[in-house]
């Protein structure tokens, strides 16, 4: 019996891994890997799989009953932190509810916090969170300078059950996104420093480095996400994923990192191409020894490749990503809010036809949506239940410094709401001056769609032009410059210029980067101010009154905006994979730099 026994395992031991090999090979088309390599993605995927199915089952089942799930998530952030300094003096061992709650803690934002955090900074515990932080994160400074906060394993944790959502999601829609085949994906490690304490100071950002298992995954080897200066890592990136004609996927943070990549690949390819032909690491990059030799064992000559790059390449770069990578199928990044332009120039031009995924509505403070929904076109986001506790004030009592907020089960569909937050990391009822729109409810949760940020917008009489009014109002005047394309632009208000605004009048300063054409007529540059006072009656009112003066446009050199990037993540210390262009700046420094750049008025045809 034994031997029977023994014999039908065998057998089925031999049609399971005959199985397995043949399923392996159907997913991996025209690979020539090896074939432990396949394997291990292969096993890889599968668990992803079934985790991000159980992820998705709890999700769903938190949406079902958002209340009694909201008060658990609240009571669990209150009653673990009630014994610390902050949770004395705001009475959390008094709280039941989330009423009692809003009673006892106001409403708050960054300063509320500032000396808390730097006292845990310091070393100081029990401070404003029971637990010592694993991260001091590092904000993007999209409103103004970046600002310190606190971040917990679950904070993290969040992060990793969001995206195990979005990607069951994704799985679903894109099927092709099983096969086995490799994703590059851009990600620059930042520089990290320690605080006082000696606790991690940086951004808050998921690094490939942090699962080994699913390193093989990317088409850039583990040594490539050891480089921490951004053009050396993008070199790197392109390099490899170019070597891999039957890459699937293209991954990053923002849609913003992955249009820089291209324009970037497209002013090196030829570089790229001779690097891909030798099987060498370019020796004018810009990298340590070890790093260079841990990248060159993974090189060979493949001039077969080189030649096949140098034809498309050669018949110019729209479509290119499809042209280079047939079997490319999916972008993987968010292009919402303030990377919506650089999202549009993917689709129509570098990344034609290939569909792009916009997964999480997230932030330093947490996240705090996900897209279950990647094949539209909208990008809506269904509020995580369980991630953070949530209320909600008005829109139109946002002025106020305590208003009345809503809970999740009180917001009503088509309204705009400022977004409040309590989360894991110890801020309570904390004002993000995010604003979005209640679209629809996925069970008994609220989906919404993220407007703009209070601090991104244009005000200089009171007429408050949004972010997204104002995005929408310029691509109308650009549809009427003629043969005019929109790269990336920026707004200030005239009062950051001081005494040399040239003008007596508040008004707005816009600078564009655009190609197609040299230079734009008086005509053509009014056509901005004539769209936004058909777009807003109020600031059509002001204009009339000769309150606000006209809008100014200001042409920058090519490349200005990637330079004014760089310097701007220079300046405060944020990291380029979580980098948000300022669409209204409000730092003077950041407005010499990009007024520098108007010197040349030579744009680039297109």
């Amino acid at each position: 019996m034994l031997l029977i026994a023994t014999f039908i395992f065998g057998i089925l031991s031999l049609w399971m891994l005959v199985w397995l090999w043949r399923d392996i090979r159907n997913r991996s088309p025209g690979q020539k890997r090896p074939f432990f390599s396949l394997l291990n993605q292969y096993l890889t995927l599968r668990a992803e799989s079934v985790l991000s199915l159980l992820q998705r089952r709890r999700l769903e089942l938190s949406t079902k009953n958002i209340q009694q799930v909201q008060h658990d998530t609240l009571l669990c952030r209150i009653l673990r932190n009630r014994n610390t300094e902050y949770g004395k003096l705001y009475r959390f061992s008094e709280i039941t509810d989330r009423e009692t709650f809003c009673s006892l803690h106001p409403l708050t934002r960054y300063d509320h916090y500032k000396d808390y955090i730097w006292r845990v900074a310091k070393g100081e515990q029990n401070v404003l969170i029971s637990e010592r932080p694993s991260v001091l994160s590092m904000t993007s400074g999209i409103s103004g300078s970046s600002a310190m906060l606190l971040s917990t394993r679950t904070t993290a944790n969040d992060f990793h059950q969001g995206f195990g959502v979005c990607f069951h999601s994704m799985l679903n829609v894109y099927p092709e996104t099983r096969n086995l085949q490799r994703t590059a994906k851009f990600f620059y490690p930042p520089n990290w420093i320690n605080s006082e304490s000696g606790i991690p100071v940086g951004p808050n950002c998921l690094s490939p480095m942090t699962s080994k298992r699913k390193l093989n995954m990317y088409s850039t080897p583990a040594a490539g996400f050891e480089i921490t200066t951004e053009p050396e890592a993008l070199y790197v990136h392109l390099l490899f994923a170019l070597k891999d004609r039957t890459l699937g996927m293209l991954e990053a943070s923002f849609a913003s990192i992955v249009y820089h990549s291209f324009a970037f690949l497209q002013s090196k390819w030829e570089q790229l191409i001779e690097d891909i032909r030798l099987g060498r690491i370019n020796p004018e990059l810009n990298i340590t020894d070890d790093v260079r030799l841990k990248l060159s064992s993974q090189l060979k000559p493949d001039p077969r490749r080189a030649t096949e790059l140098a034809a498309e390449f050669g018949c110019g770069f729209d479509g290119i990503a499809h042209r280079v990578w047939p079997h490319l199928n999916l972008v993987l990044a968010v292009d919402s809010g303030s990377n919506e332009l650089y999202g549009s120039h993917l689709k129509q031009f570098y990344c034609e036809g290939v569909p792009i995924y916009s997964p999480v509505y997230a932030a330093t403070e947490g996240l705090i949506g996900v897209n279950l929904w990647p094949e539209k076109e909208q990008r809506h986001y269904l509020l995580c239940p369980q991630s953070m506790f949530f209320e909600f004030i008005p829109a139109d009592c946002c002025n106020e410094e305590q208003p009345q907020t809503l809970f999740m089960d009180e917001v009503k569909e088509s309204e705009l709401y400022e977004l409040v937050v309590t989360n894991a990391s110890g801020l309570y009822r904390y004002r993000m001056g995010d604003i979005i729109k209640v679209v629809s409810f996925h069970n008994q949760c609220p989906v919404v769609e993220f407007k703009y940020r209070q601090g991104q917008m244009l005000n200089v009489r009171g007429e408050k032009i949004t972010e997204a009014t104002f995005y929408q109002t310029l691509l109308r005047a650009v549809r009427q410059w003629p043969g005019v394309v929109l790269l990336d632009y920026c707004c200030v208000e005239s009062g950051l210029l001081g005494p040399f605004c040239g003008s007596s009048d508040p008004h707005y300063e816009v600078f564009v980067e655009i190609k197609g054409v040299r230079n734009l007529s008086e005509d053509q540059r009014y056509k901005l101010d004539q769209c936004l006072q058909e777009d807003s009656v109020l600031y059509q009112s002001f204009r009339r009154k000769g309150s606000i003066g006209p809008v100014r446009v200001h042409i920058v050199a090519p490349g200005s905006f990637k330079e004014l990037m760089n310097f701007i993540i220079a300046n405060l210390g944020t990291s380029h994979s979580q980098f948000k262009m300022h669409r209204v700046i409000r730092n003077k420094e950041f407005l010499d730099f990009i007024q520098r750049k108007t010197a040349c008025r030579c744009v680039s045809p297109g």
